[in-house]
C-alpha cells in the first residue's frame, strides 16, 4: 500500500497541481490530419522509460499530492503490455492516495482492454471520435476502422465504463455533423466535448483552414439547442453547457478564443520522462536523467518542486495566420492528448 504523505506541489500562482497526464507512447495506430504527419517518425524504444519507470515516476506524484491519473498516448492501448501499468497503478486507488485513474484512447483497442481496465478501477474513459461517417472517419484517421472503434465503445458500456466523446471541431470537415454527433452521444448517455484544433507540431494540413471557432460553433448550435451553462467539472479544462432538448452535456475546450489557464491544475509527462508544465510552452524537465541516476527519489523529488516552480500562468497558442507555423514544434502525440 502506497502512503499518501499529503504534501502539495503549488505553482507560483497559488495553484495546486492535482492532475497528471502521462503518455505511455508516442505511437499511434492512426494519423489523424490534426495530430500527425503521414510519415512520422516515432522515438527509439530506448529512449522510453519503462513501464517499472513510469509506475515509480506516477506513484511519486501521486505522493506529492496527485490525485487525477490519465494515461495519454498517441494511443496508450497500443504500448506493448500495458495492462501491466494500469493493474499496477490501480493499487493506488486500493489504497485511496488516488481518486481517479483513467484514460484517453481512440477506441480502437477497447473490445480487448474494456472488461480489464474496468477491474482495474477505471470507471470512466475519454474516447477521441471526429465524426460517424465511416468514410470521412477513414480520410481523417488515414488509417483508422470507424466499424472497430465503435465495437469497441460498445465493449466499453458493457464493461460498466462511463464515455465522454472528444470531438476536433474542423472547418469544412465535421461542423455540419455535429448537432447529429450530439443527439447521437447524448441519445447513449455519453458527454460530448468539442475541441479547437491546437497549433501543435508540423503537419500535412494547414491548420489555418482547419481552424473552426467554437464561439462560432456555439452560435450556430444555439440555433437547433437551447444550451444552458452549468458549473460542471471534470477536472479538465472543458467549459459545460445543458442542452435541453437532449438532456444531455457539452463541453467546450476553447484553448485559442478563450483559454482555460486560470484555474490550471495540470502537468504532462511524456513517454521519455519529460515533464511540461503547460500544454502551450516549451519550457519542460528533464525527468528520466534523476528517475534513473538513483534509486531513491530524492533527486526525482527536488527535478519536479523545481519545474512547478516555474509553472506559467498561461500559455501562447495562436494560429499564426503569417507564418502558417505552428504556435509549439512539438506533436500532440509526443506531449500525450
Amino acid at each position: 500500500m502506497t502512503e499518501f504523505n499529503g504534501s502539495s506541489m503549488i505553482d507560483p500562482f497559488g495553484r495546486a497541481i492535482t492532475y497528471l497526464r502521462v503518455s505511455v507512447t508516442d505511437r499511434c495506430d492512426f494519423r489523424c490530419v490534426y495530430c500527425m504527419a503521414e510519415d512520422m517518425h516515432f522515438l527509439p524504444k530506448k529512449d522510453l522509460l519503462s513501464l517499472e519507470e513510469l509506475d515509480r515516476l506516477c506513484t511519486l506524484f501521486i505522493e506529492k499530492g496527485v490525485r487525477k491519473l490519465r494515461l495519454t498516448g498517441g494511443e496508450p492501448l497500443v504500448r506493448k503490455n500495458i495492462m501491466h501499468l494500469v493493474r499496477e497503478l490501480s493499487r493506488h486507488l486500493k489504497s485511496g492516495a488516488l481518486e481517479e485513474l483513467t484514460l484517453t484512447t481512440n477506441g480502437s483497442q477497447l473490445a480487448r482492454f474494456a472488461d480489464e481496465l474496468a477491474d482495474c478501477g477505471v470507471r470512466r474513459i475519454n474516447i477521441s471520435l471526429d465524426t460517424l461517417d465511416s468514410q470521412k472517419f477513414r480520410s481523417i484517421t488515414r488509417w483508422g476502422d470507424l466499424d472497430k472503434v465503435m465495437r469497441g465503445i460498445e465493449a466499453a458500456e458493457r464493461a460498466g465504463l462511463k464515455i465522454k466523446l472528444n470531438a476536433v471541431a474542423l472547418k469544412g470537415f465535421n461542423e455540419f455533423e455535429i448537432p447529429d454527433m450530439i443527439r447521437w452521444a447524448h441519445g447513449r448517455g455519453m458527454d460530448l466535448t468539442l475541441i479547437e484544433t491546437m497549433p501543435l507540431g508540423e503537419i500535412d494540413a494547414d491548420r489555418t483552414d482547419q481552424y473552426l471557432p467554437l464561439s462560432h460553433m456555439r452560435a450556430e448550435l444555439e440555433r437547433q439547442f437551447t444550451l444552458t451553462d452549468i458549473p460542471f467539472k471534470t477536472g479538465g479544462p472543458a467549459r459545460y453547457v445543458e442542452i435541453s432538448e437532449t438532456g444531455g452535456r457539452l463541453g467546450f475546450i476553447t484553448p485559442l478564443t478563450h483559454n482555460f489557464c486560470e484555474g490550471c491544475n495540470r502537468v504532462r509527462i511524456t513517454c521519455t520522462g519529460t515533464l511540461y508544465m503547460c500544454l502551450g510552452q516549451e519550457d519542460a524537465a528533464d525527468l528520466r536523467a534523476p528517475l534513473r541516476a538513483s534509486e531513491g527519489n530524492e533527486l526525482l523529488s527536488q527535478a519536479i518542486d523545481e519545474a512547478i516552480g516555474r509553472k506559467p500562468k498561461g500559455h501562447d497558442f495562436v494560429i499564426d495566420r503569417q507564418t502558417r507555423r505552428p504556435a509549439v514544434s512539438r506533436h500532440m502525440s509526443v506531449t500525450g492528448g
